[in-house]
């Protein structure tokens, strides 16, 4: 059988019938192919992404498997986690930068070649960080989060990651994209190539975008995450409250507006600091 008819099978079995030796075995495979990059929790197919489900039930059986553990590290460093949990280890040949300061990556997300990570910064398991992306500090990159090439994920960014329900896409963020400081993005959400978010946008299941340039609202539907357009920019904006009380007091509600498309200016502004690098 193949992992993933493995990994389908051991997690419909009841915690009675579990072969617990087979399912380690099989969480480790699961691991070691996530940590190469050879399965991901999410990929793209035709020019669309969709949700790989049994990537996310070997997650789910890993957490289901382990047992409170207590971890030292090499400079003793104490932290108590799932023993099927522990972090991934590098070499100076994975050609990862990860500055001193309390960066975590958990076994089982790939950080490719070229990545730096500012401390501190994490990245959870089952999550995808391609080449010569920055994770700045205080950056989150949830389970299954999805990260392209050459993305900057500013400080104190959130990308969430959505490992439960199963069948739900976890964010996805593609090449060239710049998520500035304080964003957050979540619950499935993806965000096309070289869009631009400013500084503290929110983007949720729930969130309405309002793209000015094309005089649109983007939402997400029942069959479609909400997705922002290749090369939108994105700030945070607000819309009065059509409501008696509201208009009274002059509140509104904040939303995200795409105020434009990228241009040579925005290229300029949202360049990676390859000095730093």
């Amino acid at each position: 059988m193949i992992l993933q008819q493995i990994i389908e099978h051991l997690y419909e079995q009841s915690a009675e019938k579990l072969d617990k030796d087979d399912a380690l075995r099989a969480v480790h495979q699961l691991k070691v192919a996530l940590n190469g990059g050879a399965v991901r929790s999410a990929d793209k197919h035709t020019g669309t992404w969709r949700v790989n489900t049994w990537v996310k039930k070997g997650i789910l059986l890993a957490f289901r498997l382990g047992t409170l553990k207590e971890f030292c590290n090499d400079s003793c460093y104490r932290y108590f986690d799932k023993d099927t949990m522990a972090l991934r280890h590098f070499e100076l040949s994975d050609g990862v930068r990860i500055v001193p300061g309390g960066s975590v990556v958990r076994d089982g997300a790939f950080v490719a070649h070229g990545v730096v990570m500012m401390p501190p910064s994490y990245i959870n398991i089952g999550a995808y960080v391609d080449e010569h992306s920055m994770i700045d500090s205080h950056a989150l990159v949830g389970s299954c989060a999805q990260i392209g090439k050459r993305v900057h994920v500013s400080a104190a960014a959130q990308i969430g990651g959505v490992l439960e329900p199963i069948g739900s896409m976890p964010v996805v963020i593609e090449d060239d994209v710049f998520v500035g400081g304080n964003c957050g993005v979540y619950e499935g959400t993806i965000v096309k190539r070289r869009a631009v978010l400013a500084s503290g946008v929110i983007l949720t299941g729930s969130t309405a975008v309002y793209d000015l340039v094309n005089q649109t609202i983007l939402k997400k539907t029942t069959t479609e995450p909400l997705t922002i357009p290749e090369g939108a920019v994105v700030i945070m904006g607000s819309r009065a409250i059509e409501q008696p009380f509201a208009s009274e007091h002059k509140l509104s509600i904040s939303t995200p507006v795409i105020i434009k498309y990228r241009d040579e200016k925005t290229d300029a502004a949202t360049a990676l600091e390859t000095s730093l690098r």
